[in-house]
């Protein structure tokens, strides 16, 4: 390393060796004259200080850095299977043979208006599984984004839409993921049956043909109820509860299985999902 000022620094002296080469005994004793120890023939001047000689290049640093092949996908030394997605189940299973839907890896998607309950019955299935389980929330995943938020209790927009439509495809991403390692997976979010292409259609695209939709739709004065217990952005106003609750009257009719949870707690409608998805796993609806 070269001082900042004047001559450049000793290298550090070692026992046993002599003086570094290329550097002067005078270097090491500043005010020495050398002409005190050294005989009268004349002493070339030095040549200007340029620091001192270090190693050459490093052939990397020379020819900039070296590109090798890519790293492998990985976590930690365990490789990851590539996300795909989710196929449609093959020829329905006879009552005898069909899966356990509790002991299955899964791909489910619950669906229902604000106040039904699918954020809570989600979490409860997810936990209380005898395989590893997922649940993806897409109000959690939108709500990802802190500034530039689109908030649609301010007014639905193109950013609120276009936030949600990246939402929904970030939560297909993850649940391809989680099923590609044999981890089930449940999503929760508001889909509406008079915008299939958006709704139903959006998250076949994005997880694959073998989701499981099952709606949860229990009546209006349960859901105005559960929804005056809500805080923050995720609390609407009666008026817009009541207008989504009745759009989501459209899937009777539609043959996705519904689970009317009005009489019922968390845990018995996470029993009554598990013998939907029974049903749903032995013949799959057509959607």
């Amino acid at each position: 390393m070269q001082h900042a000022v004047g001559s450049p620094l000793p290298p550090p002296h070692q026992p046993g060796h002599g003086p570094a080469t290329g550097w002067s005994p005078a270097a090491h004793h500043p005010g020495h004259h050398p002409a005190a120890h050294q005989s009268s023939a004349p002493v070339p001047p030095p040549p200007p200080a340029q620091g001192f000689p270090g190693p050459p290049p490093h052939p990397v640093a020379a020819q900039g850095p070296v590109q090798g092949p890519p790293p492998p996908d990985t976590t930690g030394h365990v490789p990851l299977p590539p996300g795909g997605p989710v196929a449609a189940p093959g020829a329905p299973p006879s009552a005898a043979t069909a899966p356990d839907p509790s002991g299955t890896t899964l791909a489910v998607l619950l669906i229902g208006p604000a106040g039904a309950g699918k954020t809570s019955v989600a979490k409860y299935w997810a936990d209380h599984r005898r395989v590893p389980t997922a649940h993806i929330s897409l109000d959690d995943v939108r709500e990802w984004v802190r500034s530039g938020f689109a908030d649609p209790q301010s007014g639905w927009n193109d950013n609120s839409e276009a936030q949600y439509r990246l939402a929904r495809r970030t939560c297909g991403f993850a649940a391809r993921n989680f099923l590609a390692n044999g981890i089930s997976c449940i999503l929760d979010d508001a889909v509406f049956p008079d915008r299939p292409v958006v709704g139903l259609g959006g998250w076949k695209r994005h997880v694959g043909p073998g989701l499981l939709p099952v709606v949860l739709l229990p009546g209006l004065d349960i859901v105005l109820e559960r929804n005056a217990e809500r805080s923050g952005n995720r609390r609407l106003s009666d008026e817009e509860v009541a207008r989504i609750h009745g759009r989501m009257a459209g899937w009777y009719g539609s043959g996705l299985p519904i689970i009317d949870n009005s009489q019922l707690d968390v845990p018995e409608t996470a029993r009554v999902l598990d013998e939907v998805l029974a049903r749903s796993i032995a013949s799959p609806p057509t959607w």
